[in-house]
C-alpha cells in the first residue's frame, strides 16, 4: 500500500514501548507510523511553502524551528532566554509574554544526566520526560534534580555545564549506539562538586526549590538497521527532494542509505510525502 499526502512538517511524535522509540511522523492533520518503514523507500518532496507555524503566514524563510521573522521576535517560546534559561528576565518585568512564562517557566522542571555519545548535562519540563531524552537521541537518562522553574534548572545546569558538555554531538549520536556509562556513579561524583553553588540556590530561592533525586536510569534504543559511517545531510532549501531506503531513525533525524536530514529544523516546511 502506498501513502502519498500533502502536509506542513511538525516534531516527529513519539512513544518509548518497551524501551524502543516508535516514531511517527506528523505532515498537517496527516500521521504517518515510521518504525514499519525501515528498509523501504520513503520520499519527502518540500513544495517550496513555509507557513509559520503560530500565525500561518507565509514565510521565505524559516525561524526558530517554524516561525516567521515577526513571530520570531515577539514570542516568548522564540526568546534567547528559552536557549538559556538562565538569562530569563521575568523578574525584570521584560518578559514578552508574561502569561505565557508563568504556565510554561514557572512550572517544575527537570536537571539530567544523558549520554548519547558521551555524558551531558540537560534540562526539560516536567512534561517532556521522556520525550526530550529521545529527540535528543540518548540512549541513556537520569534525572538528577527537580527544581521549581526554569531558571533555576538553568542555574543548575550552567554550573555543572563547567564540569561536563552541555551539548550533544549529532554526527557521533548518528554513527551508533552509545557505550553504555554509569550515570548514578557519575551523578555521585559531580554533584558534591557543586554543592556550595547549589547552597547558594537553595538560599536564593527557598531550600525546597532544588530537590536531589534519587532516580532510575532510563535505557533508550531507536528503531535503526544501519548506522551511516560517514554523515551527510540533506537541506530542503538546497534539495527539494529527500528519497532512499529509510534506514533507521534517532533523535529527530530519518536516516536515509543516502544521508540524513532533521526533521525538527524543517518545521512547518509544506511536504508531499510518498512512501
Amino acid at each position: 500500500m502506498t501513502n502519498n499526502f500533502t502536509g506542513h512538517l511538525s516534531k516527529m511524535a513519539t512513544e518509548l514501548i518497551d524501551g524502543v522509540v516508535h516514531y511517527t511522523l506528523k505532515a498537517g492533520e496527516h500521521r504517518l507510523a515510521l518504525n514499519p518503514l525501515i528498509g523501504q523507500k520513503l520520499t519527502l518532496t518540500h513544495t517550496g511553502q513555509i507557513h509559520c507555524q503560530s500565525c500561518g503566514k507565509k514565510t521565505k524563510k524559516s525561524y526558530s524551528q517554524g516561525f516567521c521573522y515577526p513571530c520570531m521576535m515577539k514570542l516568548a517560546q522564540c526568546d534567547m532566554c528559552i536557549l538559556k534559561p538562565e538569562k530569563c528576565h521575568f523578574e525584570q518585568g521584560t518578559c514578552r509574554e508574561p502569561q505565557w512564562g508563568e504556565a510554561n517557566c514557572f512550572v517544575p522542571h527537570y536537571v539530567y544526566l544523558a549520554n548519547t555519545t558521551a555524558i551531558k548535562v540537560g534540562i526539560t519540563r516536567h512534561t517532556q520526560i521522556p520525550t526530550r531524552w529521545m529527540d535528543q537521541g540518548a540512549n541513556q537518562a537520569l534525572p538528577i534534580f527537580k527544581v521549581d522553574s526554569r531558571l533555576q534548572s538553568g542555574l543548575v545546569e550552567t554550573a555543572l555545564a563547567e564540569l561536563i558538555s552541555d551539548k550533544t554531538n549529532w554526527r557521533n549520536m548518528l554513527k551508533g549506539k552509545a557505550d553504555a556509562i554509569d550515570l548514578k556513579q557519575r551523578a555521585q561524583e559531580l554533584i558534591p562538586e557543586i554543592n556550595l553553588r547549589l547552597d547558594e540556590l537553595r538560599l536564593r530561592f527557598g531550600g525546597d526549590a532544588i530537590e536531589q533525586l534519587d532516580a532510575d536510569v532510563v535505557d533508550i534504543d531507536y528503531p535503526v538497521d544501519l548506522y551511516p559511517t560517514k554523515i551527510s545531510s540533506f537541506n530542503f532549501d538546497k534539495t527539494p527532494e529527500v528519497s532512499g531506503v529509510l534506514q533507521g531513525i534517532k533523535g529527530q533525524y530519518l536516516i536515509f542509505d543516502s544521508g540524513v536530514i532533521n526533521l525538527r529544523k524543517f518545521t512547518s516546511y509544506e511536504v508531499t510525502v510518498s512512501a
